[in-house]
């Protein structure tokens, strides 16, 4: 199947023309001094070079290039005037180039280079020095990545650094008689010039740094490369110079000048030519009719363009590349390698042809000639292009070339986003919904309030949103779609009347062939609109939706979703919000609602509470009260749906698929209902809503009563006493955990908190006390409840009791006096300081051996002991004596204990073969005692001993000190002052014992810590 072939576009339109008479074009340049003239110069056969002026716009302004082709005739002599001329030789000038930083023209001419100023008023200065040239190219600078060396004066070995001519005078001193050899190169006039086989590089010198206009300074030749053959055509970019030769491409080094074979032409009698592409920094190198795009180092990096014939000239418009041949101008795409425009010159056929663009790079002016006529071309801005398209209705190609001329830079991102809204708009007139849709969801700039006007109908809440924007003005008004939709279909049914009659239309063939039915259009508008904005809550206000409008609406709404991630206003958000709360609850989709409703919204409550309200959708009004700061009504909500739940509003979605009791689900609603409202107070610091809402969320669970008043999320607490007395008292379990939380969170130390739970904790010990195994006896199990607590009650009410110290004993210890509680009452007696009772109660009541030891432990007195044994050998209640555990104590603690008190306790009904192991060992434990004892004294008199002899003899040491002694500190003679002696024998004066104290010495000897062992008869070091 043959490719379509792309659509032409305008891309050049003419815009003046000129009739230089008898005179033949031999070359063209083009200079721009400022945004709306630029100069043209035009070499002629006969040596003259004629400047030109050519006043145009100077910005892409369609207003001023709307009606060009209609008076261009007219108007030619006012837009393109001729100012002078000057003759340049007797020969053909082969090519001019513009030299605009120094002010000057390079002309080619008669083989030798010829300079002359820009307004062509000054003489013409010749280079004689330079015969034979060919060619010249200006060396150009590319990417900034690429290398640029900085060329010097005097480096080369062939011929380089000769002086040539200086342009504002003779001699070879220049400003102030230095030589051309030591000044630097002026990069903005360095060329090359193609001579027969070499290639000599030229640079400017000497010219003026302090007055920039000046361009008096010297030529000199830099360096000569030699090339295979014939230099034919020349470009030079960086630091490469690539030569077209009559055998092939060469590239050249301005730095090191070796020359290198590109490729050899496969037809001897092919003729170079060279383009440099100055917006890509690439240069176009041409093969016949075929153009290869290079790099600076002659490799390809693009794609071919294959012209319909061999060039005569080339140049370069933005993006395209305009190729002059056979009498036509065609336009090519680099990127694509597509022809989109060929314009052609009326009554020219082969004659030669010559172009030229704007070397200054504005893309906007090209000047071609013909044997007779000198034609400028203009750009055509970028907006008309686009627009072309869309009146033609070519949207894709609009499109297309929409994203190659953001993709190049020449229009912005805004311009992109409001080309998609126009051809949005444009495709909604045209009853292509989806494809409209679709390029609004690539528009940024498209606000969701600019299709309000073609679902709600004027006057409405959100009419002063919608902006006031034409666009191109290409698109009729917005309007209701049943409008929209009728007249396109009169608009379709109109297009097959003329296309039966032969007359073409811009209607879609696809609605010629078939065309659409007016419910499925309405149908696929809502579908996509829905996924635009989704403002289709206006459903009372339109009598179709309610035919068409359920079988799309499980559509997923997703670029609502994206609108709102958008930087709208607040009225728009207000509206996007509140409208897509309206379509859900048609859609009837609960969860999405709930989402919506409890996330950051805009949504307006008094245009839903009503109908959320009606249709029973409470929960969803509480979540969006909540989010709207109104806690007040959405605890109200809470509270009702708490007492009068059914499942039709609410099932847990764990217990979907299970079949459950209806009363566990009423629970489990319940439950919901008070978690989400303890969530709300749980932040609230309002005491009386808290307290007022307290009541049913106990009810309820009693675990999150206790989250409520306990929460730490709250700024303030809630007053303690305030809080105790609104707590139900059957809710006890609600009561001690709020004390303990106060107690042990808080770390509170009021008495009356603490005597106040442990008083709460002993009554629901006794309570409990009987009924179930300590094991299960937690506080306030009740079925269908919720335990706060996972401990049992006497374990949490022991705990307290050993730890606080600041409840009331005697208050608690009444309380249970008459109970079974032992342990606590242990505990009571034991913070009374009643030991006989707690070792009783451990004892006897308990029987707890080790707890009654540990006991006499603590209280650390031999007597605590022999008060135990007297228990065990005579317990109180008619109990009979505990042998086994008084054996127990006195073989454990019998070494403290006095056997002679031993054996006055023992009762003589005690088993003699019980007793008899445990009071030998106690009596032997005993003389051991007293051995050990024995020796310990003797050691310790032996040591005090030895440190008196040590003592004594260090005592009667004595220490000569003569005229000679000196002190071993400041080294002063010590003669007949006070001296000091430290335990190493080292001596110092009065003055510096003072001064090192008496426990360190000279030497840093700390003797408290490292003291000095001096043998004895008993210690030894």
């Amino acid at each position: 199947m043959a490719k379509p072939l792309p659509k032409s576009r305008t891309i050049l339109q003419p815009f003046a023309q000129f009739n230089p008479s008898s005179a033949s074009i031999r070359s063209l340049a083009l200079f721009s001094t400022s945004p709306s003239e630029t100069l043209i110069y035009v070499g002629t056969l006969s040596g003259k070079l004629l400047l030109l002026s050519l006043q145009h716009p100077n910005s892409d302004n369609s207003d001023s290039t709307s009606n060009n082709n209609d008076n261009n005739v007219e108007n030619s002599h006012q837009k393109l005037k001729f100012v002078r001329h000057i003759l340049i030789s007797d020969c053909a000038v082969e090519s001019i180039h513009v030299f605009g930083e120094i002010e000057k023209i390079l002309v080619v001419s008669d083989g030798f280079i010829h300079f002359v100023d820009l307004e062509l008023v000054k003489p013409v200065k010749k280079i004689g020095a330079l015969k034979g040239v060919s060619v010249v190219a200006r060396r150009l600078r590319g990417n900034v990545n690429e290398s640029f060396s900085k060329l010097t004066v005097g480096g080369d070995a062939n011929g380089g650094s000769s002086f040539l001519q200086r342009l504002g005078g003779g001699g070879g001193r220049v400003n102030g008689g230095g030589n051309v050899n030591d000044l630097p190169i002026d990069d903005d006039c360095v060329f090359a010039a193609a001579v027969g086989k070499k290639v000599i590089l030229v640079g400017l010198v000497g010219r003026s740094s302090e007055n920039y206009d000046s361009v008096a300074g010297s030529l000199v030749t830099l360096r000569e490369i030699p090339c295979v053959d014939s230099v034919k055509d020349l470009v030079w970019i960086n630091d490469s110079i690539i030569a077209g030769c009559s055998s092939g491409y060469y590239l050249c080094s301005c730095v090191t000048g070796q020359c290198g074979l590109i490729f050899s032409f496969p037809d001897m009698s092919s003729k170079p030519r060279l383009k440099v592409l100055k917006r890509d920094c690439k240069i176009l190198m041409m093969v016949d009719n075929v153009g290869i795009i290079v790099d600076s180092h002659g490799q390809p990096v693009g794609g071919s363009l294959v012209f319909h014939g061999s060039p005569y000239g080339i140049g370069e418009m933005g993006s395209c590349v305009v190729a002059v041949h056979s009498g036509k101008m065609e336009l090519y795409v680099k990127k694509s390698g597509n022809c989109v425009q060929r314009i052609a010159f009326a009554g020219v056929g082969g004659e030669y042809n010559v172009i030229a663009d704007d070397e200054g790079g504005t893309g906007k002016v090209v000047v071609v000639s013909t044997s007779t006529n000198i034609i400028c071309y203009l750009k055509v801005p970028s907006e008309e292009q686009i627009k072309d398209f869309l009146i033609k209705k070519d949207f894709k190609e609009a499109i297309s070339l929409v994203d190659e001329l953001y993709n190049d830079g020449e229009i912005s991102k805004e311009t992109l986003s409001f080309v998609h809204a126009q051809v949005g708009f444009l495709l909604m007139f045209d009853l292509h919904f989806e494809e409209a849709v679709n390029h609004f969801l690539l528009s940024e700039m498209m606000q969701p309030s600019e299709i309000f006007p073609f679902i709600m109908p004027d006057p409405n809440r959100w009419s002063l949103l919608v902006p006031k924007n034409r666009y191109w003005g290409l698109h009729p008004p917005p309007a209701p779609l049943e409008s929209v939709i009728d007249n396109g279909l009169m608009a379709i049914q109109r297009a097959i009347f003329l296309r039966k009659a032969g007359l073409e239309t811009a209607v879609d063939d696809e609605f010629l062939l078939n065309p659409p039915n007016r419910d499925d259009l309405l149908d696929s508008a809502i579908k996509n609109l829905i996924r635009f904005t989704c403002f289709l809550v206006m459903l009372f206000h339109m009598f179709l939706l309610k035919i068409y409008f359920y079988p799309v609406l499980y559509k997923k709404c997703r670029y609502l979703k994206v609108s709102r991630e958008k930087d709208l206003t607040s009225s728009v958000r207000e509206g996007v919000d509140t409208l897509l709360m309206y379509l859900y609850r048609a859609l009837n989709f609960v969860d999405e609602m709930e989402r919506l409703a409890s996330s950051e919204n805009w949504c307006i409550v008094e245009e839903l509470e009503t109908l959320l309200n009606d249709s029973g959708h409470l929960r969803t009004l509480a979540f969006l009260c909540e989010s709207k700061g109104m806690s007040s009504k959405a605890l109200a909500i809470w509270r009702i749906l708490a007492r009068n739940y059914s499942s039709r509003y609410w099932v847990d979605p764990t217990k979907r698929n299970e079949n459950h009791d209806l009363d566990v689900n009423i629970i489990s609603a319940k439950e919901n209902a008070a978690t989400e409202a303890t969530r709300i107070l749980e932040e609230l610091s309002d005491q009386d809503l808290i307290l007022q809402h307290l009541g049913w969320i106990a009810d309820i669970n009693s675990m999150l009563a206790v989250r409520v008043l306990t929460s730490e999320k709250r700024s303030h607490q809630l007053p303690t006493d305030e809080v105790m007395a609104a707590i139900d008292p059957k809710k006890t379990e609600i009561l001690q955990r709020y004390l303990q939380w106060l107690i042990e969170d808080q770390d509170s130390d009021e008495p009356q908190f603490h005597t106040s739970y442990a008083l709460l904790l002993t009554k629901s010990a006794l309570a409990t006390y009987g009924t179930e195994s300590q094991s299960e006896q937690i506080n306030g199990s009740e079925p269908g409840n919720h335990s706060i607590f996972q401990s049992p009650v006497r374990e949490r009410l022991q705990v307290f009791l050993q730890s606080s110290d600041l409840y009331d004993r005697e208050e608690v210890l009444d309380l249970i006096e008459e109970s079974e509680l032992w342990l606590e009452k242990a505990i009571l007696y034991r913070k009374l300081g009643q030991e006989t009772l707690v070792l009783q109660i451990l004892a006897v009541k308990l029987e707890d051996s080790d707890a009654a030891e540990h006991y006499c432990a603590e209280i650390g007195r031999p007597d605590a002991y022999m008060q135990l044994l007297d228990i065990y050998l005579n317990p109180a209640d008619g109990k009979k004596p505990m042998f086994k555990a008084a054996v127990r104590l006195l073989h454990n603690h019998g070494e403290s204990l006095d056997p002679l008190q031993v054996l006055e306790r023992l009762s003589p009904n005690m088993p003699l073969h019980l007793a008899s192991d445990t009071i030998l060992r106690m009596l032997r434990a005993r003389l051991h005692h007293h051995y050990q004892g024995q020796v310990v004294h003797n050691l310790s008199r032996a040591v005090n001993l030895d440190a008196k002899l040590a003592r004594l003899e260090e005592r009667s040491r004595l220490v000569q000190i003569n005229d000679e002694s000196l002190c071993d500190s400041c080294h002063a003679r010590l003669g007949t002052k006070l001296f000091a002696m430290y335990p190493d024998d080292t001596i110092v004066c009065y003055k510096c014992f003072r001064r090192q104290g008496e426990s360190t010495s000279v030497t840093g000897r700390d003797f408290n810590n490292d003291p000095v062992f001096k043998p004895g008869w008993l210690v030894t070091e």
